[in-house]
């Protein structure tokens, strides 16, 4: 009786060593929102959509890194699950105290494009693996850019869109607002807030 036992559960670990050698061709996708730096927002809402299967929210909140360079395009964010078609992110703009809104179709062919392995390298030597990272830059003038990346430095550009500026009450930011003068009025006064070439 006790080799039967064996025995079975010798067949279930050979049947599952089995199914677990299939290839496994799912995506999972991770989102995350960017600002360029000195350009910092509040995003009220980010939601998204798979058509017929779920609809669901992302908490957000404050972002203010990462656009370009050695950090960047990089953001936190959340796991997309399963890989929506459709997304909506509403944004308020500390450097313009503007609010924007925008719902948007992601690229067709997107989620197929992320499955594609690229090389990247780290001190560990280098490895190839999906670009399985979808950053939202967010920019002043209500400028989206979207990229897919698998590691900073391969990052490519998948979309560019203009969102809505929308009415909003930017005194329910006033606390936060003079919290960020204190770390970017300087910068902000000598340079301005370009809402073009992002």
């Amino acid at each position: 009786m006790h080799l039967k036992k064996i025995m079975i559960a010798l067949l279930i670990g050979l049947i599952l060593s089995g199914c677990a050698s299939q290839p496994d061709n799912s995506l999972k996708a991770y989102v995350g929102v960017a600002a360029p730096q000195h350009y910092k927002v509040w995003v009220e809402h980010l939601e998204l959509e798979a058509s017929g299967v779920r609809h669901w929210r992302m908490p957000m909140g404050n972002v203010g890194c990462c656009w370009r360079g050695p950090r960047g395009p990089s953001g936190s964010g959340g796991f997309m699950e399963p890989f929506p078609n459709y997304i909506a992110i509403q944004w308020f703009s500390f450097a313009e105290q503007k609010f924007y809104q925008r719902l948007f179709s992601l690229p067709e062919g997107l989620e197929d494009r992320m499955r594609e392995h690229a090389t990247y390298t780290t001190s560990m030597g280098t490895f190839s693996r999906p670009r399985d990272i979808l950053t939202i830059g967010l920019a002043p003038g209500g400028q989206i850019v979207l990229w897919i990346q698998n590691q900073i430095g391969n990052e490519i550009e998948v979309g560019r869109l203009q969102a809505n500026e929308i009415e909003g009450d930017a005194s329910r930011y006033q606390v936060r607002t003079e919290e960020y003068l204190q770390r970017s009025g300087e910068y902000i006064e000598e340079h301005g807030v370009p809402t073009e070439g992002w």
